[in-house]
């Protein structure tokens, strides 16, 4: 305890211990990979099974993609509510991430051959299932998980946890790929006597290789449920939300009163948005823009040196956050995020042998630029959160840095020309370059709500440094200190 209070009177990260940095680690990857397969494999899934059904490979894509970032934002909401009314948040993830990992797994159940008549039908089992396993997995990572990482994290540790958290989607995405190729994509193509890729349809593939991907998938989450079961511990500070009106209090983030007492959150909210539309813009259609409009089809390789050399960024980023403070670094990386993607549009007037070199340089300088920053900011949405409310806020999280990134992001790639009724030739899509200069100008707008969390960065830390002193002192002498006796930080 006395090196605690040492930590935080000198401004120097307090130490965490093996078991939290395990459990952050472990049930970060696990959920990430969950979410990869159904942000990318389900709606992939959907599309292999209508993709010679005319309208209906459109049709379930839209439909799985909105209703499920729907489902994910409202059960967010719900559940960080009744997670703060209980005051615990390991229960919530051990059931969670168990249902979760069964729910991917009836996805195994769902027929590869069936007729016309059965369109809707198969549809509609898709979507349900969506957003079933959707439901599990945001009451258990989105809610619970991230509720986690904010009780058993302060503002001198914050940075790096969170930056390293923000990698895990990039390893889970090549684990996710990886076993993919294996199983479900196994006999996707093959090259005929023209030495051309031909695609097989699904329902001519190895029926059993399929279903084995979505078992594996379902596999890790169950694992992670297990796990947390005996590795995970609530933080021993929580604070019960004891207003007995539930369903009033679910809606806690959202109230004029709240946002009025706690706007410096929803400015960093609105800045991580920003940069979430951004992202949203070209994300979705990265893979197709590599291979299809660079003309890079052995593009593996470079991508997996791109997630590796921007990961190690990350994690020392992460380092260089807690020890000199996120503020420094706020607005230099904005600045690569912008010159990195204005440089992919100029692609466009480049001769294509310059494609490959400039992929992997600047998408390793982009990818570290994007996860340090995201991660840099959701750290300083954790230190507005006032004591006791850590569930609530949530939802409000959710609300901005999914519902609303995903509808907007995809809105306007398609203003700029992705179209993807249009743009499939000879069934490929050919993503624009003008995707990178859109997304560029919507990062440069992050610099306006930025610019203030800039400014209050020194109040804020102060503050919570006092706090935490106040908290320690109080602890050593048998004291407890309710958020009551503490000005609330996030007052502005």
């Amino acid at each position: 305890m006395e090196k605690t209070t040492q930590a935080a009177a000198s401004g120097k990260a307090a130490p965490l211990g093996r078991k939290i940095w395990a459990c952050a680690i472990v049930f970060g990857l696990i959920g990430q990979i969950a979410w990869v397969v159904e942000n990318m494999f389900f709606a992939k899934f959907g599309q292999d099974l209508f993709d010679t059904r005319g309208e209906l490979y459109f049709t379930v894509t839209t439909l799985m993609v909105i209703l499920s970032a729907v489902t994910a934002t409202v059960t967010t909401i719900f559940a960080g509510g009744l997670i703060d009314k209980t005051g615990k948040r390991k229960p919530f993830i051990t059931v969670g991430y168990l249902l979760w990992g069964v729910t991917i797994m009836l996805f195994a159940a769902i027929p590869i051959d069936f007729s016309d008549d059965s369109s809707w039908g198969i549809i509609a089992a898709l979507v349900v299932l969506d957003c079933v396993m959707t439901f599990f997995g945001s009451t258990a990572n989105d809610a619970a998980f991230n509720t986690w990482v904010a009780d058993v994290t302060d503002v001198t540790n914050r940075g790096k946890v969170n930056t390293i958290l923000s990698v895990m989607p990039v390893i889970a995405t090549v684990l996710v790929f990886g076993i993919g190729m294996l199983t479900y994509d196994n006999g996707a193509t093959y090259v005929n006597d023209l030495g051309e890729t031909v695609k097989v349809a699904i329902a001519d593939r190895d029926g059993l290789l399929i279903k084995l991907f979505f078992i594996i998938m379902g596999i890790f989450p169950m694992v992670g449920g297990v796990l947390s079961a005996f590795m995970m511990k609530d933080s021993p500070d929580i604070v019960k939300n004891s207003n007995p009106n539930y369903l009033k209090e679910t809606f806690y983030g959202f109230r004029p009163s709240v946002v009025k007492e706690n706007k410096m959150m929803y400015v960093t909210l609105g800045t991580v948005c920003l940069l979430g539309i951004a992202q949203q813009i070209f994300m979705s259609y990265l893979i197709n823009f590599i291979q299809n409009t660079l003309g890079i089809n052995d593009y593996i390789i470079p991508l997996a040196v791109i997630i590796v050399v921007g990961a190690v960024l990350t994690g020392v980023l992460g380092v260089f956050f807690d020890k000199y403070g996120r503020k420094h670094f706020y607005y230099p990386l904005l600045a690569i995020l912008v010159v990195g993607a204005i440089v992919v549009y100029c692609m466009k007037f480049m001769d294509p042998s310059a494609y490959l070199p400039i992929l992997i340089v600047g998408g390793s300088v982009l990818l570290g630029a994007i996860l340090s920053v995201s991660g840099a900011l959701t750290a300083s949405f954790q230190d507005y959160i006032p004591k006791g409310a850590e569930g609530r806020f949530q939802g409000v999280r959710m609300c901005f840095t999914v519902l609303v990134p995903m509808a907007l992001g995809i809105g306007i790639a398609q203003a700029v020309g992705v179209n993807s009724l249009d743009a499939r030739n000879e069934g490929q899509m050919h993503p624009p370059f003008e995707l990178f200069l859109a997304a560029a100008i919507v990062v440069a707008c992050a610099a306006i709500p930025l610019f203030w969390v800039v400014k209050d960065s020194d109040r804020l830390r102060a503050e919570l440094m006092r706090r935490k002193d106040a908290e320690t002192a109080a602890a050593e002498d048998g004291e407890a200190v309710l958020p009551e006796q503490t000005e609330d930080t996030a007052e502005q």
